[in-house]
């Protein structure tokens, strides 16, 4: 007996075909490679996502519409810590008022059983978070969910550029993320350019605190990290060097006056509740910022330190370290420690083309002045 394969059932079949393989190339394996150098074996493309930090990074990789495969994030550091900030990402992001959340490693609240529930196909997490919670971690990895370590905080170039490029493969956005990678290296490569160019470092000594809770309070300030390590990259002497027990703290103010430095700057943000506070941000006008940032300046004890009286006290908003365009802050210190290699050097204009072309909120509001125009 012969069987005859008429055209209509090989058309058929080779649809057939056709689908297998469109499916079976849609959905892939892919092997990413996260800041701290795992690799990362991820299902491809991703249509759930838990997201732990760096929300702001994530929205300039991806793009805003893969908000819409995001199904959970750590609400305390962007919410809690930055509501102004969050509330501008819920207007133009439409699940994220709604968003669950998955805890937050800081206040112990971060639970894996919420970020297995929720069935992510990866985990994007942030590198302290990472190493604070093995037990939470074991088990969602154990639970077959990868996960992604991402870390801007260490304000080392490569793991600037590995975190990008880590979450421009999981999320399908490759390209963007060179390009971003591109502009974050050639951004921060020409700061140190210039400043080399300039003959530096400059040795000027710098004092940073954090402007929060007002001026009958000594703020933190950072050594070898934050503010502290982009100052020591930027070739400034800071005052808090040898000053604090740990990474950050306050500063005694004897020694801040026995150093006289010859620049001020008070990190500024859009705290709530906080009205003592340097206010920068979204929301925040010259006039508002210098208000605040005034009373800082008129501290009697600082009216003979050389910064007082040479017009170098700034405010700086304290969310432009330690990310993806902190670049931007880089500049604008850099200019006050350089004014002749950077003069052409607009901070404010490199700030605005980001929100541009990177993210989906537009550009508004006061995040470094000097106290006199």
């Amino acid at each position: 007996m012969r069987f005859f394969v008429t055209k209509s059932v090989l058309r058929r079949l080779f649809g057939l075909w056709l689908a297998v393989f469109a499916l079976c190339a849609w959905s892939a394996t892919v092997e990413v490679t996260d800041a701290l150098g795992r690799k990362v074996k991820v299902n491809s493309p991703v249509q759930r996502i838990a997201l732990n930090f760096n929300f702001e990074e994530f929205t300039a990789v991806a793009g805003k519409d893969n908000w819409a495969k995001v199904v959970g994030i750590s609400r305390a550091p962007f919410e809690g810590w930055r509501p102004v900030i969050f509330s501008r990402y819920a207007a133009v992001i439409p699940n994220l008022q709604a968003m669950p959340d998955i805890g937050h490693s800081d206040d112990g609240t971060f639970s894996a059983e919420k970020v297995i529930a929720l069935k992510p196909d990866v985990l994007f997490i942030a590198e302290w978070t990472y190493k604070s919670l093995q037990t939470a971690r074991e088990q969602i990895e154990s639970a077959g969910i990868p996960i992604v370590v991402i870390d801007y905080n260490a304000q080392l170039l490569e793991r600037h550029l590995s975190s990008t490029r880590a979450i421009g493969k999981v999320m399908g956005t490759e390209a963007r993320a060179e390009e971003l990678t591109k502009l974050y290296e050639r951004e921060f490569n020409g700061v140190l350019s210039r400043i080399a160019k300039a003959g530096g470092p400059s040795h000027k000594k710098v004092y940073v605190e954090l402007g929060q809770a007002g001026t009958d309070t000594v703020g933190n300030s950072y050594s070898g990290t934050m503010w502290g390590k982009m100052l020591t990259t930027l070739g400034a002497v800071n005052v808090a060097d040898g000053k604090l027990p740990g990474p950050w703290g306050p500063v005694n103010p004897e020694a801040v006056i026995a150093d006289n430095p010859d620049l001020i700057f008070i990190a500024g943000s859009s705290w709530v509740n906080k009205p003592k506070a340097v206010k920068t941000g979204y929301e925040a006008t010259p006039e508002m910022t210098r208000q605040t940032l005034l009373p800082y300046a008129q501290r009697p004890a600082w009216a003979n330190i050389k910064a007082v009286k040479n017009g170098e006290v700034h405010a700086i908003e304290h969310g432009l370290c330690r990310t993806l365009f902190d670049f931007v802050a880089m500049q604008y210190i850099a200019k006050r420690l350089y004014p002749d290699a950077f003069k052409d050097v607009d901070p404010e204009a490199s700030f605005k083309a980001y929100h541009a072309k990177y993210l989906p909120v537009a550009y508004a509001g006061t995040w470094m002045l000097p106290l006199k125009p």
